[in-house]
């Protein structure tokens, strides 16, 4: 039987946190924050088996692209810069089904909030997840108009 598990967060600068910092850190990625020149290095960290940013209607764009352009973008020191979303993956559903659900539901945010998606998918990690084998996604979306 599937394991139903969704949170939902925010990325806000008021706590201190910067959406360039959570999608390195979400994606196991390095990326430098230009409005800071901070580096967020997280490239040891393993358990990313998927990771893709999606833009409305299918458009796709680098990722320390995005979250730069959402830093730059929001000007209050007490800003929500993203929004984030875990949500556990079926271990009914093979890895193959699992990244599609995923992927379309990554889609379906973009398309219809008209919202950048940085969508990581990550291996089953925590004691509990091991033992249902679930994995689970992180989403998180940039809710800033995306202009060229």
């Amino acid at each position: 039987m599937a394991v139903y598990h969704f949170s939902a967060k925010t990325v806000s600068r008021s706590a201190g946190r910067s959406s360039t910092a959570a999608a390195a850190y979400r994606s196991g990625e390095r990326i430098v924050d230009e409005r800071t020149g901070e580096i967020h290095d997280y490239t040891r960290k393993g358990g990313v088996v998927d990771s893709l940013v999606v833009l409305p209607h299918g458009g796709t764009m680098n990722r320390a692209d995005l979250w730069n352009k959402v830093e730059a973008h929001h000007k209050r020191g007490d800003a929500t810069v993203a929004r984030e979303f875990v949500v556990a993956l079926p271990a009914e559903l093979d890895a193959a089904q699992r990244q599609e659900l995923a992927r379309t539901y990554a889609r379906e945010l973009a398309d219809r909030y008209g919202v950048g998606v940085d969508l990581n998918i990550h291996a089953p990690g925590t004691p509990a997840e091991l033992m249902q084998r679930t994995g689970h996604a992180s989403l998180e979306a940039a809710f800033v108009a995306l202009l060229p």
